[in-house]
């Protein structure tokens, strides 16, 4: 068990690679790209996202960076940036979220540049950080929630081998404010994850 006062203390990398991405913790000067993106895929986020109703300016956008490095540096939240390998363009912001360390379970959460949608980088980029969950934060369980309606991010959810646990009905307010959602539940235990590694390796070798 971890006391709250002591997760300050844990220490594990900062970023770490996929086949095509660095997925990494939020840095100073990361607002502006960040903001450029969500400008790019406000149509699109604004169906599913509370926070992105309106358009950020840059500064807003810097400091909410600004404020998630801090959590990240606190081991409150772990926000993940993702740059393509490539040519280091911003792909989009996924991250552990939730955090309970004492039972080690996460959450993560997820969204793309739309430019960069139906690439498969988010499925990559949701497979890299649960491996990153289970072999480096020693994780229990990992979740994926969303609206019952965003078929996107329930098919990723699907592709990566999360179990859908059921449906929590009228369970929160929907991205407008005003209607009431479904809530899809995912999950991953360390069992299931273990399993599925262990498979893998054996068939590749």
């Amino acid at each position: 068990m971890i006391g709250i006062e002591k997760t300050i203390l844990l220490d594990f990398p900062d970023s770490f690679e996929t086949e095509r991405l660095v997925i990494r913790a939020p840095r100073v000067g990361d607002g502006q790209v960040m903001n450029e993106a969500l400008g790019e895929s406000l149509a699109h986020l604004q169906q599913w996202m509370p926070w992105a109703q309106r358009l950020q300016t840059p500064d807003e956008t810097e400091e909410i960076v600004r404020r998630a490095l801090v959590r990240w540096i606190l081991r409150e939240d772990l926000w993940m940036l993702l740059f393509r390998k490539s040519d280091h363009l911003f792909v989009g912001r996924s991250g552990l979220h939730h955090i309970d360390w004492s039972s080690r379970c996460f959450e993560i959460g997820y969204w793309a540049n739309s430019k960069f949608e139906g690439q498969g980088y988010i499925s990559e980029a949701v497979t890299g950080i649960t491996c990153f969950a289970f072999d480096t934060l020693g994780a229990e369980r990992v979740m994926i929630r969303c609206d019952s309606l965003n078929e996107r991010s329930a098919a990723v959810a699907r592709r990566v081998n999360y179990t859908l646990e059921g449906t929590l009905r009228h369970d929160d307010l929907a991205a407008d404010g005003r209607s009431l959602r479904n809530t899809l539940i995912f999950s991953t235990l360390r069992a299931e994850y273990l399993e599925r590694k262990n498979r893998t390796q054996t068939e590749k070798s």
